[in-house]
């Protein structure tokens, strides 16, 4: 029997876009090269893990459903075995952490609980893009992950131009006035205020105020994404865009992927604004959020925010000082990220080449910028014949700015890897620049 073959034009247009390949080309060439330093993922640093704290925690969020909660034996077994709340069991504990470490006042029933913060990108542009006049504003350049999921949902976006302190005033000015122009709508701007993937670049106090000066005058939502706020270079803390926000115009998108642990895939959705319905009815847009999300995912796993649950009790709900040591470690790494790049591109290179990279705040990512395209070719180069990995910054941009730049991210390594990484790319650089 012939199997049935599928011409990929009759799938999604989606399957045939080059950004849905990024993330699987990126895993081959790990997967190729295992023991190649890799600057590519922008994972948690494992020595912070400890698998005996998994039963802790878990033995700490029975002890809370029981002692706290007054729960019975059965009800504790329902809790964690069975299908749980659509918009998640642990909203109480998660508006207190954000109270604590954020000074954001959300009532815990605007919280939805999510599988990772993709799924609460996933949901959250469903239910925020009526049509196809609707338009998302993403800086450029822009975390995959976002563009992905408009992608899917074919969600037109349109790049607003971010400079070393984030997105530009100027720049979201004019995109929303040039989607106005061709018929449309500007409906919301995803961005990462802070230590932003990929760039690295932060919004300062006074460009927070101005961003959210314009959602509100030109009638525009905010997708904050915050993954990364704790993790400080220079000590530096800035308000988040919700922490600031007085007129409802912030949906912040939140993960306890780098603030806790990934493989618990939690997290989840500030959506406190008000939907009015057709009979007058008011609800939250948390509770329109549960529908999408009830035929997505059903719920997020109750085994999973058990563990979170507990890790934030055990914690007192203050993550940002459970994070001291992950914020002194990302720290020092970027650190010798910086003076390493520095050492073996020294001023009189960088002004006779063009070689540069920016400093970041803090968080887990800079850009590097070199005077020859930073493709896959090199890419492939530079991991089977010098065992460097790092990230082309072409899949982040929408036009051809980040051709000559790569990312590289030092979150996941030892300072002595990311000193020996540097020096192999190096070596490639200077093998490029012979050639």
């Amino acid at each position: 029997m012939t199997p049935l073959v599928l011409p990929l034009g009759e799938l999604h247009g989606s399957l045939a876009d080059p950004l849905m390949e990024v993330m699987n080309f990126l895993n081959e060439i790990t997967l190729r090269h295992p023991d190649a330093i890799s600057f590519g993922p922008g994972r948690p640093y494992e020595g912070f893990f400890e698998t005996g704290s998994i039963t802790a925690y878990l033995e700490t969020w029975t002890r809370h459903l029981t002692e706290d909660l007054g729960r019975t034996p059965d009800q504790v077994r329902t809790s964690l075995f069975q299908y749980g709340r659509t918009n998640g069991q642990i909203h109480e504990l998660i508006a207190r952490t954000l109270r604590n470490d954020e000074g954001i006042e959300t009532d815990p029933a605007a919280v939805v609980v999510t599988v990772g913060c993709q799924e609460a990108m996933l949901i959250t542009l469903r239910a925020l893009f009526a049509g196809p006049s609707d338009v998302l504003l993403v800086t450029d350049p822009v975390y995959v992950g976002i563009a992905g999921a408009a992608r899917l949902l074919d969600i037109e976006t349109v790049p607003v131009a971010e400079d070393d302190s984030g997105v530009s005033p100027e720049a979201l000015l004019a995109a929303v006035q040039a989607v106005r122009a061709a018929g449309k709508r500007p409906r919301a701007l995803y961005t990462i205020p802070d230590f932003s993937n990929p760039s690295g670049a932060s919004l300062p106090l006074e460009r927070r105020h101005e961003l959210l000066h314009i959602a509100d005058s030109e009638d525009l939502l905010v997708l904050e994404d915050n993954p990364y706020g704790f993790f400080t270079r220079t000590g530096t803390v800035r308000p988040t865009l919700k922490a600031l926000d007085t007129r409802g115009r912030v949906i912040h998108l939140g993960s306890f992927a780098k603030t806790c642990f990934p493989g618990a895939r939690v997290g989840y959705i500030i959506a406190d604004q008000t939907v009015t319905g057709p009979d007058g009815r008011r609800t939250l847009l948390a509770d329109e959020l549960s529908k999408i999300k009830s035929m997505v995912t059903v719920n997020t796993p109750t085994l999973s925010q058990a563990l979170i649950g507990g890790m934030l009790l055990t914690h007192d709900c203050r993550l940002r000082e459970a994070n001291k040591q992950a914020v002194d470690f990302y720290r020092t790494n970027l650190d010798v990220l910086l003076t390493s790049l520095d050492e073996h591109f020294p001023a009189a290179v960088r002004e006779r080449t063009g070689i540069g990279w920016n400093t970041p705040d803090g968080g887990f990512f800079l850009t590097l910028t070199l005077p020859f395209p930073a493709d896959d070719a090199l890419l492939r180069l530079s991991a089977s014949e010098h065992g460097v990995i790092w990230t082309p910054m072409r899949y982040f941009h929408t036009d051809h700015a980040g051709d000559n730049r790569l990312r590289l991210s030092c979150s996941y390594l030892s300072p002595d890897a990311i000193r020996e990484g540097v020096r192999r790319l190096a070596a490639v650089v200077e093998r490029r620049m012979a050639q």
